[in-house]
């Protein structure tokens, strides 16, 4: 690689950084809902209440991290919790997919594993999944609550859910890694809340 090509790299690479940096700062607005969700979802899970998430492609690997997190653990030592990645049986994604089309795949099973007081969170980049979307709507239907966690809004998603955190960031890539953190903040209020043991 050139001097040129390297010097080209590391200022794509300074450029991402600073991108990441500054949706950070901006998301610290949204960090007050986050905190107020874990609090909430503390109480419902630690009642018997169960999560349900949803999300396609890389927020489809965000939801799973968020329930690995619940069901294993964060940080510290704490009882399993109940939370299910929707699209982690992939029998019933393609059953449903093929019997009912591709906007139920998350829907469908809201409706199957959702029970009133438990909560669906979303999550999408674009904030204009269609099967994501109908699965918050179900959701609300179902008596559940809907969160949305998406990129910039306002969009389709954070409208058809209860609350909304939205990032403002231009790219994908970004977007998705504040909502790691995101999760990470989510999960650390929930520890903090139903305490943990040692």
């Amino acid at each position: 690689m050139t001097t040129t090509a390297q010097d080209a790299l590391l200022i794509a690479q300074d450029e991402r950084l600073q991108a990441l940096a500054d949706a950070a700062l901006r998301f610290r607005a949204q960090v007050p809902t986050i905190t107020a969700w874990g609090r909430r979802l503390a109480r419902v899970l630690g009642g018997g209440g169960r999560l349900l998430a949803c999300g396609n492609g890389g927020s489809a690997a965000e939801a799973q991290h968020l329930t690995a997190e619940l069901t294993g653990r964060f940080e510290d030592e704490r009882r399993p919790l109940s939370a299910i990645p929707l699209h982690g049986d992939t029998s019933a994604m393609t059953a449903i997919g093929n019997d009912y089309g591709p906007v139920d795949v998350f829907a469908r099973q809201v409706q199957a594993h959702g029970r009133p007081g438990d909560v669906l969170i979303c999550l999408s980049t674009s904030g204009s999944s269609p099967n994501v979307v109908a699965a918050a709507q179900r959701a609300r239907q179902a008596g559940l609550s809907a969160w949305a966690v998406t990129g910039p809004g306002p969009n389709p998603l954070a409208s058809a859910c209860h609350e909304a955190v939205t990032v403002d960031a231009a790219s994908t890539s970004t977007v998705q890694e504040i909502h790691l953190a995101a999760i990470h903040l989510l999960c650390g209020v929930i520890d903090e809340t139903l305490g943990v043991t040692a």
